[in-house]
């Protein structure tokens, strides 16, 4: 007989164990289901891990540069450069281990001690419309049914069908993290975020990196000048470039992983010792038995779900990566706070009210939201644009950090912002400026008019706007 449950929550990724935990706060007995480590993508594959590795390449970076500071490293002379920096990278994996484990255990310590809330482990499929088994790790199965259903299954890395991958040892964002020797030469396949991060990580380790793009530029979502002044930091660094190429086919280089690979471009070849997959994300909901239950998706898996996350199914709905409505902790995350308020406070938010915000976290990190300038000008609406280099910023010329510029985009007649996209140190942070007054739906003076602390980067951002001009 199937176990009995008001909701069950299928994923423990960013949305899954808080509204878990509303749930079962809320008097639903709550049922949620991890097949694998809790806390998803983000906490054991992604952000946290990634971003823990970023923080020893960046302070490999500034130990490099040191002697552009005045500071002597050991008994070494002054000098503007180090090349006698190296990295441990076992070390640098046991403290991402350590990091993430503790990350993991929370989520997993939370739910466990949550009221009216179950966790179960196991493979969760759907059996009906309201009904799912799950299949635990040593072959055991239990029938579970509920009125509500949560899915947050999240996605997996996206490889694409090169021939020979069969006979090479390739890495994806989460395999790489396990690395406990640097790579030689590492190729790259990707030109967005996660093979930017990556890039630029492994380059500052003290690894070659070549970085292979289908397209002719990085960042294909983003306006040119944000593009190129992204790849002319990388480009500075030693990261190489190569534009109009993706791998033909791909072979070993000898009888074991350690000999490297071969690959091919098509007209030329390249030999690494190690190969990245960075393409892309593929929903986890080819095996959850949707067809069964009637949910649909599009051919690319991703769940259909409406503005309030609700599936074509009666009492299921879809939140975080699975959903096609965002591809971030944050917007999944954001996707429970939705789900959560119309369900369970009476509330009638809507996703689709959402104004899109991320950042891409290369050195110096890359924040965007709303509208980017091509965008705006292929709307043909009159706008207004503001730039200014970071070499404006004195928080930038006070760490010796000017790369980048600053971009705002304003429509002309409500005077309401419609985007902006901040390249430089501390854009990540700085770009809530503009998230919070767009949120507030209010007009850009509004943030104009703002007196912000010296010496912070924020505090150009009135001074930014004060340059608005036409969009010509």
């Amino acid at each position: 007989m199937a176990q009995r449950f008001d909701a069950i929550v299928i994923g423990t990724g960013q949305s899954g164990p808080p509204l878990a935990v509303r749930l079962g706060a809320s008097g639903r007995k709550t049922a949620i289901i991890e097949r694998a480590q809790f806390g998803g993508t983000c906490v054991n594959a992604g952000c946290t891990p990634t971003k823990a590795w970023v923080a020893c390449a960046r302070a490999a970076h500034v130990a490099r540069h040191a002697g552009e500071y005045g500071v002597r490293i050991g008994n070494g002379a002054l000098g503007a450069h180090r090349d006698d920096v190296s990295v441990d990278l076992a070390f640098i994996k046991a403290r991402k281990d350590a990091i993430i484990g503790a990350s993991r255990d929370g989520v997993e310590h939370w739910l466990r001690n949550a009221q009216n809330v179950t966790v179960l482990q196991g493979h969760a499929r759907f059996t009906g419309p309201h009904s799912l088994s799950v299949t635990s790790a040593n072959g055991e199965s239990d029938s579970l049914e509920a009125d509500e259903i949560f899915i947050n299954t999240g996605t997996r890395a996206a490889v694409p069908p090169v021939p020979g991958l069969d006979r090479i040892w390739y890495e994806t964002n989460s395999g790489i993290l396990d690395l406990t020797e640097l790579p030689a030469h590492l190729a790259i396949c990707g030109g967005s975020y996660v093979a930017l991060e990556f890039a630029q990580m492994f380059r500052r380790f003290g690894s070659q990196v070549t970085v292979l793009v289908r397209g002719e530029r990085i960042l294909a979502r983003e306006d040119d000048d944000v593009a190129k002044a992204v790849h002319d930091v990388l480009a500075r660094e030693g990261v190489v470039f190569r534009f109009g190429t993706s791998p033909k086919s791909v072979a070993p280089l000898g009888a074991t992983p350690a000999d490297g690979i071969r690959i091919e471009l098509g007209d030329d070849t390249l030999d690494v010792s190690h190969l990245l997959f960075a393409t892309g994300r593929i929903p986890n909901t080819d095996d959850l038995g949707l067809d069964v239950a009637g949910i649909q998706r599009d051919a690319h898996g991703i769940i259909a779900v409406d503005g309030q996350l609700r599936t074509n199914v009666d009492g299921v709905w879809a939140l975080g990566d699975v959903n096609g409505r965002g591809a971030f902790t944050h917007t999944s995350y954001d996707d429970y706070q939705i789900v959560a308020a119309n369900l369970l406070d009476g509330a009638h938010r809507s996703v689709d009210a959402r104004i899109p915000a991320y950042a891409v976290f290369v050195d110096p990190p890359l924040a965007r939201v709303g509208a980017s300038e091509r965008e705006v000008r292929a709307s043909k609406r009159p706008a207004l644009i503001a730039t200014m280099p970071m070499s404006r910023v004195g928080r930038a010329r006070e760490r010796g950090e000017t790369a980048g510029f600053m971009k705002a985009l304003v429509d002309a007649q409500t005077h309401k912002i419609l985007g902006a996209s901040l390249f430089g140190i501390e854009g990540d942070e700085a770009i809530h400026c503009f998230i919070d007054i767009m949120t507030a739906d209010a007009p850009y003076t509004t943030l104009q008019y703002a007196m912000h602390i010296h010496p912070t980067v924020s505090e150009l951002v009135p001074t930014l706007l004060d340059g608005l001009r036409p969009l010509e």
